[in-house]
């Protein structure tokens, strides 16, 4: 344990014994659940705008490892009804007083009835316009009305409470410093509304995240349902914010500092069972009782028959954790360092999360306390980090709606080939979110080995409380197993709505089985094919074994599918737009970022991903170490570097990207490298994690070295060379190939837009999301400065360095990509 490993060696100290000895029993039997130091919980950093996480995840074939942004979903676009009252003025009626708030009931009790409900939006988000109206909505109807005694706030939607801030508030000012007295009338009007002197209640069905959570924790007593969508969380961090409303004091007052640090550094959810253990919500109600529990709730603490809210008692561990100098000591030493192992100290947000919960400690009477978060907060609204994590939210959110004229079929029943890890994580996917599901392969060994890989994500869910038995029980009724001795298979298939092919990469397979599925499926039937690299118009062509090529339609799924939110949608020059509507559909339903790629070998990741691995031969040709090559792209902002890569994807993998590209049209692209490296480890063996050797040597879960076979097979590679390269030029040399070819695909409309191109790189190969992905990259750095640097190398190094031709006209004209 992390608490305990410390205090041994602050025991070292003399005037800390005693104080460890009085707390050493606690210690040593685990303490309290909620310490996050004690239990040696590992904070994890959320990066973007979703699940941000910089943990480094396995990629499938021909995909790589991914910083994944994933983080909540995207705002669904508003409905036409929504955007035509966006558009209208609002006028008030004796009706309906206000734009964001229906109008306030009052009971005979004396509880006044607040609902939140933004008549321009599907969800209640909290804008300075709806700040401004809920303070005269205040001083209207509750602050100088004697009758009232007490305020219940809940919201009139039925998916949530408060969504958070609307971000887009923020962005829209353009001296962010401004933000510290915008900011300080929002926590004025907190403070006037506690100022009355009465019992707030806050009722919560759905999520209430960021501001949303703020404005409840400012309320005497919280109630939330037990919903499966209700969640509580301040996700700032995940956009280069702090919480600015209070969030930073109030929730560590509220829950403790681990448990408010937990939750403000990895901006993670909090469900209503684990809300109420931590003291985050009072009370746990069915969604149906809710306003009428509250409502009581809120009359028994005006007249004293309901007892107040009080933050959670504290163990005697915690109360040495956070109480005590040693023990605060301890633990934001602990903290920090774990903020730096993920992070790499490359985002401003958790610093400041911290450093604004120590300014408070110290600080505990006056407003200062507030006063230094909206600081911060205003601070980190002018970086360039939280502008690029802004921007991918922005992305996403625009790539939510894919412009089609043609409406998608209706998919009932999706039908899976393939019960690898990658179709049993498709029909995984698929079954949560409703679908039947048919997975299908050659034999019952396979299809059970699928199923197994379901059902133990199922099980690690249900046992982390994520899932609930029934949920579980659901799942797996919806997933129908077949194999080729299943008589009934035909049948089952002739009621799919969508087949997705998820098989080895092999045309004539692929086309086969478009022959076997087309003989058994209906007309309207769409045929999907998860090739990673195979052009679609190939598989589709037309022929004996494909009679409806307009069915036809790539979905390039990255893995481990459940894990990761990005999902290539590749039609082919025949594939009929409801085709591709369908496709779309339905990997939106499946909770993917649907990108439309042009059908051209490697699509865009892997595409961009070629040259990299062409310029890392080539880096380690020239005798670069590779640790000195990993650590240079993790300083960069990568989730790993390019060999631990290589291994993580499989060397046989990596071999087979770069010579498919290679005798693809990407031309002197490819060129400068010799990729023979990790075709000569592939008949060695070398295939990586999986075959516990590759560029390193794994020994257990985590023993990995560069072993003396190794060593001696780069000697003869490189003829013994060693070169002390600087970490800019690795870093430029190698990002420089990925940019470039990412701004070639802008170029040849393989990609639609920059915001598509970045969204691509940042969830498909992890390209630091702080940095926004390439095109927000190059605009940080300056298109023309870029291009100077990349003729510097095609002069000194060759032709693969020569810019492409749209970044060349950008570094003339001086346009940016974004704005």
């Amino acid at each position: 344990m992390l608490l305990n490993a410390a205090l041994h060696k602050a025991i070292a100290c003399p005037h800390n014994r005693a104080a460890a000895r009085h707390f050493s029993h606690r210690i040593s039997t685990g303490g309290n659940a909620h310490s996050l130091i004690g239990r040696g919980a590992s904070i994890r950093l959320l990066d973007a705008a979703t699940n941000y996480s910089l943990l480094p995840i396995r990629a499938n074939a021909f995909s790589a490892v991914a910083a994944a942004v994933k983080e909540e979903p995207a705002p669904s676009p508003p409905s036409p009804a929504q955007e035509a009252a966006a558009e209208t003025p609002f006028v008030p009626t004796p009706s309906r007083k206000y734009k964001y708030f229906q109008n306030v009931e009052i009971t005979p009790a004396g509880v006044a009835i607040v609902r939140f409900d933004n008549l321009t939006k599907k969800v209640n988000t909290l804008s300075f316009a709806v700040m401004q109206e809920a303070k005269s909505m205040w001083e209207t109807e509750v602050h100088f009305n004697s009758d009232v005694k007490s305020v219940v706030f809940t919201s009139a939607k039925k998916n949530g409470f408060i969504a958070g801030a609307d971000i887009f508030d923020i962005t829209g000012v353009e001296d962010k410093s401004t933000l510290v007295p915008i900011i300080e009338v929002a926590l004025t009007f907190f403070l006037h509304m506690k100022s009355k002197n009465i019992p707030l209640v806050a009722a919560i069905n759905g999520p209430a995240l960021g501001g949303g959570l703020e404005w409840a924790l400012w309320c005497d007593y919280r109630i939330c349902t037990d919903a499966s969508s209700t969640k509580m969380g301040l996700p700032e961090v995940k956009l280069g914010f702090l919480p600015g409303f209070g969030g930073t004091q109030n929730l560590p007052a509220l829950v403790g500092v681990q448990g408010g640090m937990d939750m403000m550094l990895t901006g993670k959810d909090i469900r209503p069972a684990k809300a109420k253990k931590m003291g985050l919500v009072d009370l746990v109600v069915a969604p149906q009782s809710l306003e009428k529990v509250a409502v009581e709730t809120a009359e028994g603490l005006a007249n004293g028959t309901v007892k107040k809210s009080r933050p959670k008692k504290k163990s005697l561990m915690n109360r040495f954790i956070e109480d005590t100098p040693p023990g605060q000591h301890l633990m934001w030493d602990k903290i920090k360092k774990m903020v730096d192992k993920n992070t790499n100290g490359k985002y401003p947000a958790p610093y400041a999360i911290m450093e604004c919960v120590k300014y408070g400690l110290s600080h505990p009477n006056g407003l200062d306390k507030f006063k230094k978060e909206r600081e911060e907060f205003a601070k980190l609204a002018a970086t360039s980090e939280s502008e690029a994590l802004i921007g991918i939210f922005d992305g996403m959110t625009k790539m939510k709606k894919h412009s089609s004229e043609a409406d998608p079929i209706n998919v009932k029943k999706v039908a899976v080939m393939g019960a690898g890890l990658m179709g049993a994580g498709i029909a995984q996917v698929t079954a949560e979110k409703g679908y039947e599901v048919l997975l299908k392969d050659r034999d019952d060994a396979s299809l059970g080995r699928g199923l197994s890989y379901m059902n133990d994500n199922w099980g690690k869910k249900q046992k982390r409380r994520r899932m609930t038995q029934y949920q579980y029980n659901l799942n797996t009724s919806r997933v129908t197993p077949l194999s080729d001795d299943t008589e009934s298979w035909k049948r089952h298939f002739s009621g799919a709505d969508l087949v997705i092919e998820a098989v080895f990469e092999n045309l004539e397979l692929k086309r086969k089985i478009i022959q076997q599925v087309e003989s058994v499926t209906l007309d309207h039937c769409v045929f999907a094919t998860n090739t990673s690299a195979i052009p679609i118009g190939d598989i589709a062509a037309p022929g004996p074994e494909v009679r409806r090529p307009e069915n036809v339609v790539g979905m390039h799924y990255f893995s481990p599918v459940p894990s990761m939110p990005l999902l290539e949608i590749i039609p082919h020059s025949g594939t009929s737009e409801e085709a591709l509507a369908t496709a779309f559909a339905v990997g939106t339903r499946q909770g993917k970022t649907c990108m439309v790629v042009k059908d051209v070998p490697g699509f865009y990741v892997n595409r961009c991903l070629g040259p990299i691995l062409v310029e890392v031969s080539a880096l380690v040709k020239e005798g670069v170490p590779l640790e000195k090559l990993d650590k240079a792209m993790t300083n960069f902002g990568m989730p790993v570097g390019p060999i631990t890569l290589c291994d993580e994807v499989g060397v046989d993998v990596a071999a087979k990207v770069s010579t498919y590209l290679s005798n693809a049209d990407l031309g002197v692209r490819m060129g400068g490298g010799d990729v023979s490296l990790l075709s000569d480890m592939v008949k060695k063996g070398w295939l990586g994690r999986k075959s516990k050797q590759g560029f390193f040597t794994y020994t257990g879960k985590k023993g990995k070295k560069i072993g003396p076979e190794v060593t001696s097979f780069l000697k003869e590679f490189n003829g013994g060379k060693v070169l002390d390269m600087s970490e800019t030029d690795i870093q430029d040399r190698i990002a420089s190939r990925l940019v470039n070819e990412a701004a070639k695909c802008l170029e040849d409309e393989i990609i639609e837009n920059p915001a598509a191109g970045d969204i691509g790189l940042v969830f498909g190969i992890g390209f630091a999301p702080f940095k926004g992905g390439p095109f927000r990259y190059l605009d940080s750095v300056g298109v023309s400065s870029y291009v100077d640097r990349m003729n510097g190398f095609a002069d000194t190094l060759g032709e693969q360095f020569e810019p492409c031709q749209l970044l060349k006209d950008y570094a003339a004209s001086g346009k940016k990509f974004h704005g």
